[in-house]
């Protein structure tokens, strides 16, 4: 086994980011279960309602598992030095991650429709649980938006090789992440009626 002192700079900073970033992630994990937790805990109300989940929601899951598979395959394409080739798959895993953005607003219009609200005579507190949790997400897709996009341009220009893809990777942990968290929450947000 290496002794961490040994290892050079690089490999320091890098173990030291990737530490960061599982960090993050488990803070975002504790979050999101502390949002759950208060689902289940008012879901006994008397005054709750069960609401179905829009379809938009679920077609947007296949696009966003999609996406990670895009997002994996450029990474493996970047770890080869095919530049062109990483570059065609970030930029369709930055598309669509802006789809399952449009789509989520698409279910949100949708939870409007069947007469929801998120506060006023036209709100419940499922419908209330709902948009927390699924704004929540979204903000978090946003930032990992933004991640896409810089990761998009930095690999248009270059900057990604076999040898230097670190942020590419803190990027695509991050991707991941709100991408198994949306299956988490949707899973939770379609069963939780039928398990407490």
């Amino acid at each position: 086994m290496t002794d961490v002192t040994e290892l050079p700079i690089e490999q320091k900073l890098a173990r030291s980011k990737k530490q960061m970033m599982w960090f993050a992630i488990a803070s975002l994990v504790m979050m999101f279960a502390g949002l759950t937790s208060a689902y289940v805990v008012s879901s006994s109300r008397r005054d709750w309602v069960d609401i179905d989940m829009p379809s938009e929601f679920f077609y947007s899951t296949g696009v966003i598992l999609l996406s990670s598979l895009t997002l994996w395959l450029a990474k493996s394409l970047i770890k080869k030095d095919n530049k062109s080739a990483a570059m065609i798959f970030t930029v369709v895993t930055f598309v669509l991650g802006t789809t399952f953005v449009v789509m989520q607003f698409m279910g949100f219009n949708s939870i409007i429709e069947m007469g929801y609200r998120f506060t006023g005579a036209a709100s419940n507190v499922n419908a209330s649980f709902i948009y927390v949790i699924v704004v929540a997400h979204l903000a978090h897709i946003v930032a990992g938006l933004i991640c896409l996009l810089v990761m998009t341009i930095q690999t248009i220009r270059g900057k990604y090789t076999s040898e230097s893809l670190l942020g590419f990777e803190l990027g695509s942990m991050f991707w991941h992440f709100v991408d198994v968290l949306w299956i988490y929450l949707l899973l939770f947000l379609v069963f939780a009626k039928d398990i407490f």
